[in-house]
């Protein structure tokens, strides 16, 4: 089992998508994991005209890389948020229009719908994304939460993202939401919340992402565990925590980058994120899908990161034996 190694285009998109696939096959990429923003892969353009997706393939056919996953994560965040101006920011302007909450959380919804329809003629089984949450702000129980309201924000969701999911089954696509803060499953116990809000059906699982997990102190190779059936694809990003007593692991409202903040992300392998008992974990339940760098260091220059990213995961990756160890010793 050799599982490609791809690079997420999101932290990219200021680029141009063939200079990004210009680097990422000379930093020694298999595949590029294309972010819907930027020029990477424009989802309404890819439904509206016939011979998108055939040039994008054309694209990096030129670079002999693959492309396994395109990943919706910004327009995904409005479907069941509660939108505000911070959304405008990343929302194409189509979807924002008058920025009327209402009117923002539909056309989101149809955005995420399109994206399984373009991923289909593109080729690609996975959509990855986020998909928002109206109870986020809820996380403090004070002032005291009532159970309603967070049975109400699972309802909401379910509600909004099962005709979503029936495109998906429609066009033989699955979702794979990244676990997440601010979405409605962001550790086990809320992921597994969330799969009994929609039945569990099959087009809905999780892009596993280690980054997210780890400064919570959820057990990263717990969640795979948690979820053998449902990891449709995985990120390989690192994080750390350096609390020192003056922060915590809330942020105190200091940006990402900010080296009085009590975690950040780290570029993979320079974090605590412990990625051989991942591979172990990932080669236990049979996950051959590609591993995905999304590079985030907001203190190192992000080319020297991802060209170090991509020979760090090749060189931690492995196939699982299929053969006894001792298989030598026996009669």
């Amino acid at each position: 089992m050799t599982r490609p190694v791809t690079l997420f285009t999101g932290q990219w998109a200021d680029l141009p998508l063939e200079d990004v696939a210009r680097k990422a096959s000379e930093f020694g990429y298999q595949g590029l994991e294309l972010a819907c923003w930027g020029d990477h892969f424009e989802v309404d353009k890819a439904i509206a005209e016939d011979n998108y997706c055939d040039e994008k393939r054309e694209l990096l056919d030129r670079y002999d890389l693959q492309c396994h996953a395109i990943s919706t994560h910004l327009v995904g965040q409005a479907v069941c948020d509660i939108i505000d101006q911070r959304h405008q920011a990343i929302l194409p302007e189509y979807v924002w229009g008058d920025g009327d909450p209402a009117g923002v959380n539909a056309r989101a919804a149809e955005d995420v719908k399109n994206a399984a329809r373009a991923a289909q003629k593109m080729g690609i089984e996975v959509v990855n994304g986020f998909v928002g949450s109206s109870i986020w702000h809820l996380l403090y129980s004070f002032p005291p939460v009532p159970e309603s309201m967070i049975e109400d924000g699972f309802a909401q969701f379910a509600e909004r993202w099962n005709p979503i999911l029936d495109v998906f089954g429609e066009c033989g696509v699955r979702f794979a939401l990244e676990v997440h803060p601010t979405e409605i499953a962001f550790d086990i116990y809320t992921a597994e919340k969330a799969l009994q809000a929609i039945e569990r059906r099959e087009e809905f699982g999780f892009n596993f992402d280690p980054s997210h997990l780890i400064w919570q102190g959820v057990d990263s190779v717990e969640f795979i565990r948690a979820f053998p059936d449902r990891i449709y694809h995985a990120h390989i990003k690192d994080a750390i925590v350096t609390l020192d007593g003056r922060s915590g692991i809330l942020g105190s409202h200091l940006n990402f980058g900010d080296a009085r903040r009590g975690w950040d992300f780290r570029s993979p392998g320079r974090g605590s994120v412990n990625f051989e008992e991942i591979i172990r974990a990932l080669n236990d339940i049979g996950y051959s899908g590609p591993l995905s760098v999304e590079w985030e260091d907001a203190r190192m220059d992000r080319e020297h990161g991802a060209r170090e990213a991509c020979e760090f995961v090749k060189k931690i990756d492995f196939a699982p034996n299929n053969v006894a160890f001792d298989a030598a010793f026996a009669d």
